[in-house]
């Protein structure tokens, strides 16, 4: 890390504290040539792959926008929505790989969208899981019916 002010090659940390919700570091440093203490805050970047092959920064509000739609006259709110983000990152940061493809993004808002709003859900993966017919709407909410009665049971 070069000094801002003397541009010396190297630096000392003398502090470090997480930022923004645990998504940077800021660190406090020192310059061994000149004295002077400077900030720097580290950010590690999630990058989504889309089909087309182009890479693009992990964005909560596009999640956001995506799943917004699907919820559309339910009753969720904003607040919702954006926890669902967060724990869409979260799952995906978690699998510690820096570049995701478009379609593990979508796999990873369904079980929290399952949880926030069924129908939402169904109206989410009807357009991702590309639902042709009613028999396949139906076989979803078999699927769900099924999840659910076993997790009566159990």
């Amino acid at each position: 890390m070069y000094c801002p002010f003397c541009r010396h090659s190297d630096s000392r940390v003398v502090d470090s504290r997480v930022a923004d919700d645990g998504t940077s570091i800021r660190r406090r440093r020192e310059c061994p040539h000149c004295g002077k203490r400077f900030s720097t805050v580290e950010t590690a970047t999630l990058m989504v792959v889309k089909r087309s092959g182009v890479a693009e920064p992990f964005s909560r509000d596009k999640v956001v926008t995506g799943v917004r739609k699907a919820c559309q006259g339910r009753p969720v709110s904003d607040d919702d929505l954006a926890k669902l983000a967060y724990r869409v990152e979260d799952t995906l940061r978690e699998g510690g790989q820096a570049e995701v493809d478009a379609l593990q993004v979508g796999r990873a808002i369904l079980p929290p969208l399952r949880e926030l709003d069924e129908i939402a859900y169904l109206r989410f993966a009807s357009v991702y899981q590309d639902f042709n017919s009613l028999d396949d709407f139906q076989a979803a909410i078999d699927r769900l019916r099924e999840e659910d009665a076993a997790r009566a049971d159990g």
